[in-house]
């Protein structure tokens, strides 16, 4: 199914739909589900596995299970845990009210149930969600949760419909969300890029970053390369030869001057980075700017 189909075809079908509090001993072992399942946790903690990856559940936290994902889940630190959830169908079936929630693993499934796997298409594409996914707001996807989750028990006339609306916009807002999320960078490079800003008049490190921001060297260069397609460091640089080109433009400085008030170590390290960036040297750069005297008309 092409991916424009699939969003057009979408007609989800609700399995479960429910509030669940599970005690602190409480352990789901390893298993594969046909379906799909959207795990809320409202309460506790919880260590998730999901195909060999972990990860530790707080509250706020949103776990996205998907067909033939190896899984398993625990209660981390022996407290009670609410964790309401929803299994279903993207796409409503001839068996889909016939079919339940699996507890298994594939090699324990009888070839009638391997039958039952549906098509994973929310790990690629428009419709894709990671596993684990962390809002910085959850307290809207939490109402809207409750909202679907009360629709389905109660059962009014109509409801299959009002549950297939109520999980879209759910869906549409979490997709949403994590691609927000996804492209804008965290409070942490937000900062590093800040501080870069405020940091013009001074060699900046890698090793200076790391240490200030508590963030990994290499965390920081794929992070700050991913958001703004360049490397802190480089980023950094231009924003001196910016600084540089306004004062050559707009000011009477020597070029020994503008070297000294950017922090470059000699007026040779200075020329050099802004050639690099430039292609000419400074003195070349504020001559081609010098604006030319009005001459009037002929």
């Amino acid at each position: 199914m092409q991916e424009h189909e699939a969003i057009e075809k979408l007609s989800p079908y609700i399995r479960v739909a429910m509030e669940n509090l599970a005690p602190g001993t409480w352990v789901l072992r390893e298993r594969e589900i046909w379906d799909y399942e959207i795990l809320y946790l409202q309460e506790g903690r919880l260590i998730v596995t999901v195909e060999d990856e972990k990860y530790e559940g707080i509250p706020g936290d949103i776990f996205v299970f998907k067909p033939r994902q190896r899984h398993s889940i625990r209660v981390a630190d022996g407290k009670q845990v609410s964790q309401p959830h929803v299994h279903f169908d993207l796409f409503e079936q001839p068996d889909s009210p016939d079919l339940t929630v699996s507890y298994k693993m594939s090699g324990q499934m009888t070839e009638e149930q391997l039958r039952w796997f549906r098509p994973d298409l929310m790990s690629e594409g428009p419709l894709a969600l990671p596993n684990h996914i962390r809002l910085r707001h959850p307290k809207r996807f939490e109402a809207m949760l409750f909202e679907l989750i009360e629709e389905f028990q109660m059962k009014l006339t109509l409801y299959e419909v009002s549950c297939k609306g109520l999980l879209l916009a759910l869906l549409t807002y979490l997709i949403r969300q994590n691609t927000l999320s996804a492209s804008l960078p965290g409070p942490d490079i937000q900062a590093v890029r800040r501080h870069l800003h405020a940091k013009w008049e001074a060699e900046v490190t890698l090793e200076e970053l790391s240490d200030q921001f508590n963030i990994s060297k290499y965390y920081l260069v794929r992070i700050f390369k991913k958001h703004y397609q360049t490397t802190p460091i480089q980023y950094h640089r231009q924003i001196r030869i910016d600084k540089a080109k306004q004062l050559l433009r707009y000011s009477n400085l020597s070029i020994q001057h503008i070297s000294d008030q950017l922090g470059f170590g000699s007026i040779h390290a200075f020329s050099r980075a802004f050639k690099m960036a430039e292609g000419m040297p400074p003195i070349a750069y504020r001559t081609r700017s010098i604006p030319l005297p009005y001459q009037g008309e002929n």
